[in-house]
């Protein structure tokens, strides 16, 4: 048999982890490139304007300073959020490639698609159920942990604010375990799976059932998961500062503690609940990360932030993406209009 030769010997791989270690050295530079000219530039606009407003006679100079301070911000502001916006909702009116305008039939399109009109009742039952559920969820725990021994309240609520800390991505990942599901031939690693054949069941593909929408009702758990932490420590410093007055006078006068739960401690912390309860609802409104990562809309999961994704990226339909856009936005105002109301009113009574 003849012997091998170079060219028959396969390459070897003792090169890869020099190649990784070279890519992590490149964004390591790179990012503290970032980070000093950030800096760095910033700190030499605003010598440079200020310099600008020191040449500026008399009173001038003290008039337009401040203006000249905030125009980096405005100039940001402008390029990064006001023209973005005007330039989706012009294209919101034109076709898949933004060439030519076609008017409204963007809208009409999607609105008569049978599948956006899916994908808009998935999204309104987010909007229904999560906040809702966020609510009722930080409530509990900020009840039960309250009547904790200090250490056992920080530890609770350390855990229980942990998966918020994790972002969505790597929920899902870790979800994925306890929703998996493989072949009745096969050892399963899905955690519910797992309990399931332990009792002689069959595994079952949880994140596939659509009947009553059980599998949005799945991923609805891990984002209330997510968001259980955040809205228990507002919630738990908001019952913390009602007056301890109010409680004992309720209790004297013979009230059962639901009642003062109910009738005493929920109306003095509405502020807080519909501050949680909204910005809730505009996260869910936004809501990508999990429904994309789990069933990627699949399964009649699709949500209005992952039907954008894929308008835009997967089929390349720049029109269509433009106008889910638009209309998330024609929705989320009113909500943000409702918000700084209630800012304001809050800002008031204090």
């Amino acid at each position: 048999m003849p012997a091998a030769t170079a060219a028959d010997t396969p390459p070897t791989t003792g090169s890869l982890p020099l190649e990784g270690e070279v890519l992590v050295a490149i964004k390591v530079v790179n990012a503290l490139l970032a980070v000093i000219g950030g800096v760095g530039g910033a700190i030499i606009v605003f010598y440079l304007l200020n310099k600008l407003a020191e040449v500026l006679p008399g009173r001038w100079e003290d008039r337009l300073k401040p203006f000249l301070w905030l125009l980096p911000a405005i100039a940001a502001i402008g390029l990064y959020l006001v023209y973005p916006t005007i330039q989706t909702v012009v294209y919101s009116f034109a076709n898949a490639g933004s060439t030519a305008f076609v008017g409204t039939k963007n809208f009409t399109d999607l609105l008569s698609s049978s599948a956006f009109q899916n994908t808009m009742f998935n999204t309104l039952l987010w909007i229904i159920v999560v906040p809702a559920g966020a609510i009722v969820l930080g409530l509990l725990i900020a009840t039960l942990a309250d009547r904790l021994r200090p250490s056992g309240e920080k530890a609770a609520k350390t855990l229980i604010f942990m998966p918020l800390a994790i972002g969505a991505v790597s929920a899902g990942a870790i979800w994925k375990f306890v929703y998996a599901a493989n072949p009745p031939t096969q050892n399963q690693i899905g955690l519910l799976n797992g309990i399931v054949t332990a009792f002689g069941g069959n595994p079952v593909n949880w994140l596939q059932i659509s009947t009553v929408r059980l599998n949005t009702m799945f991923l609805m758990v891990i984002y209330l998961w997510l968001q259980a932490g955040f809205s228990m420590v507002l919630l738990s410093a908001a019952i913390k500062g009602v007056p301890i007055d109010t409680l004992e006078a309720a209790r004297l006068d013979g009230a059962r503690e639901g009642q003062i739960f109910f009738r005493i401690i929920v109306p003095q912390i509405r502020t807080t609940i519909i501050t949680v309860f909204i910005t809730v609802l505009i996260s869910v409104l936004k809501t990508f990360d999990i429904v994309y990562v789990m069933t990627n809309g699949n399964f009649n999961t699709n949500v209005v932030a992952v039907d954008f994704f894929n308008q835009l990226f997967t089929n390349g339909n720049a029109g269509y993406a433009a106008a889910i856009v638009v209309m998330l936005v024609v929705v989320m105002i009113p909500v943000m209009v409702y918000q700084v109301r209630q800012f304001r009113a809050e800002e008031a009574t204090r």
